[in-house]
């Protein structure tokens, strides 16, 4: 355990008739985690010692914060993290360290993992090592005795859907034939039910935790949090710290509101059942092929079930398969194999799904699972892409998702890429064109370098998404980029193209010099930080007159403030 880094009849659980179916970083400071039960002068002399333990994965301002404030004849101190080694969670679980108190600093970037803002440091903690600490037998102690937590980290409790799944679900149920208000009523369930945020997320990690501090937007950064948990200790005297109840003065002593209280759910919460399931996956005592016997039993509840645990389900299905020599796996396989009502009803849900990457995710599955052949799935992928072509409808997101699966395909033979037949006057339109160039037409590819130095604001963003995935490498498209770019009208389509040609690394000098002469007459200080940004990452600028340069910078930067990239390229040319 590392902890780094139609119509088709469907069943719900709840209360619904049988019916049609259906990827923030934050550079703030810390999480804590913290737990102690002090109420008086008297409760503290007879109270056990505690042991806080701290995962310090960035600075360490809180924890020292917090050893200096709080008495060492009640609070030992353990660090978790041991430095060089990936399965430091996995080794405090092995030693039975049992905390009551668990400091975690760290950015966090929103809901993956914890990490560091040093290049030097390489400790992560990614939040499904909490999960899966949380849920496994192997780590039964370590968060057994929490009774609260602090999240000193920004967005660590913030209560914003990561992604909107429970609205993709609205839209296949809406696709399928429910009515506008049995949508509602099912995906307020959905979501009820179902952690879709960080704050739900952290709640169903640290299940029964009496109080739980996390920060729902910005959090302030180490120094200021450490002094200000310092002000709040010195008040208090430390009374009110880790009895497992909520303080509106700790609250208090955060100015801006953005910190906030909840608690760990309970056995008779919403979502407890969830809490289970999770734990399903999460839990390292469950082998391959019991986590695929979950997935069946998931198939065979509901669709929405299935699209709310699809990250988990790729997963388990991806170490599944790297085990399907074991006896049991491969039995586990071949029972959803020949499950025909799970396949049909399977692939009926997926018919539904209007978002693109998500139907080529559930089509990818449905092919590991034994449901479509190869040949089958690429037949679907390319009805789909046809079909939202056919309906010029097809957006920026769908062209993200046909690229990415287009950057899968490989002469694995599994899934090649799908046969799309796009017709000559079809091209003319930016998204037709988009796609075909994602699929490999060198025709399409020569309209979306047009595209991005033009004036179509539409045609520019298509063009945007297709150099995401197949960034500019001949050396003559990107340098008939760089000229183009010195012709655009639109200061923010010139700073657009900027970042997409700076990620090409150009390295030209004669091609840089130009590039930077943009720069005293350039119309925004977008623009002007664009040109810094190209410049820093181009590989040689020996065309240019560095100290002359610099100066350029200073006197006709439009963003006096400075403190953005402009400012980077002058300490690089004065070096």
């Amino acid at each position: 355990m590392g902890a780094l880094r139609g119509a088709r009849a469907l069943s719900f659980p709840f209360d619904v008739a049988p019916l049609p179916a259906l990827r923030v970083a934050c550079f703030a400071a810390a999480v804590a985690v913290v737990t102690a039960a002090v109420v008086t002068p008297a409760a503290l002399a007879a109270s056990p010692r505690q042991t806080v333990c701290t995962v310090t994965v960035n600075s360490s301002d809180e924890k020292e914060a917090l050893r200096r404030a709080l008495p060492p004849d009640r609070f030992d101190f353990v660090e978790l993290v041991e430095r060089g080694r990936r399965d430091w969670l996995a080794s405090a679980c092995e030693r039975k360290v049992a905390c009551d108190v668990l400091v975690v600093s760290g950015h966090y970037d929103g809901g993956n993992e914890f990490f560091p803002d040093s290049l030097v440091k390489s400790e992560y903690l990614p939040v499904d090592e909490l999960e899966r600490a949380a849920c496994s037998a192997s780590c039964g102690t370590l968060f057994e005795n929490l009774k609260e937590v602090y999240l000193f980290g920004c967005n660590t409790l913030n209560g914003d859907a990561a992604r909107d799944v429970a609205g993709e679900i609205g839209g296949a149920l809406r696709h399928a034939g429910l009515p506008a208000a049995e949508v509602d009523r099912v995906t307020r369930k959905l979501a009820a039910r179902h952690a879709q945020s960080s704050r739900e997320r952290m709640r169903v990690i640290f299940k029964d935790v009496g109080a739980l501090y996390g920060f729902s937007s910005t959090a302030p950064l180490g120094p200021v949090a450490a002094a200000n948990l310092q002000r709040y200790l010195a008040a208090s005297g430390g009374r009110e710290f880790g009895t497992g109840r909520r303080s509106a003065s700790l609250l208090a002593h955060f100015p801006g509101g953005s910190l906030i209280a909840t608690s760990g759910i309970r056995g008779a919460d919403a979502q407890a059942a969830h809490r289970a399931d999770v734990c399903r996956f999460a839990d390292d005592g469950v082998a391959p092929a019991g986590r695929l016997a979950f997935v069946d039993e998931l198939v065979h509840r509901d669709m929405t079930e299935v699209r709310l645990f699809l990250d988990r389900i790729e997963r388990a299905a991806q170490a599944a398969d790297a085990a399907r020599a074991q006896p049991d796996v491969a039995q586990a396989f071949a029972q959803l194999a020949a499950d025909d009502e799970a396949r049909r009803r399977y692939l009926g849900y997926a018919d539904d799904v209007d978002d693109l990457a998500t139907r080529f995710r559930m089509l990818a599955l449905a092919r590991s699972f034994g449901w479509l052949t190869p040949d089958e799935q690429r037949d679907r992928v390319t009805a789909v892409i046809e079909s939202r072509l056919a309906g010029g409808a097809a957006s920026t997101t769908d062209v993200d998702a046909v690229c990415t699966l287009a950057e899968g395909a490989d002469d694995d033979a599994v899934l090649l890429l799908p046969t799309v037949q796009i017709a000559s006057d079809a091209l003319a339109r930016p998204d037709a064109a988009a796609i075909a160039a994602c699929l490999g037409d060198v025709r399409a590819h020569a309209r979306m370098l047009r595209a991005l130095t033009g004036d179509d604001e539409a045609a520019a963003r298509f063009a945007e998404v297709y150099l995401r995935h197949r960034p500019l490498a001949d050396v003559d498209d990107i340098r008939q980029v760089a000229v183009d770019i010195g012709a655009m009208r639109s200061p923010a389509a010139q700073a657009r193209a900027l970042a997409v040609l700076a990620e090409a690394r150009p390295s030209d000098p004669a091609m840089l010099a130009r590039l930077a002469e943009m720069y005293p007459t350039a119309a925004t200080a977008d623009v002007q930080n664009a040109i810094a940004g190209l410049l820093l990452r181009g590989g040689d600028d020996s065309a240019l007159d560095r100290p002359r340069f610099a100066q350029t910078l200073r006197q006709y930067r439009r963003n006096p403030a400075g403190r953005d990239l402009v400012d980077v390229l002058i300490r690089r040319l004065e070096r």
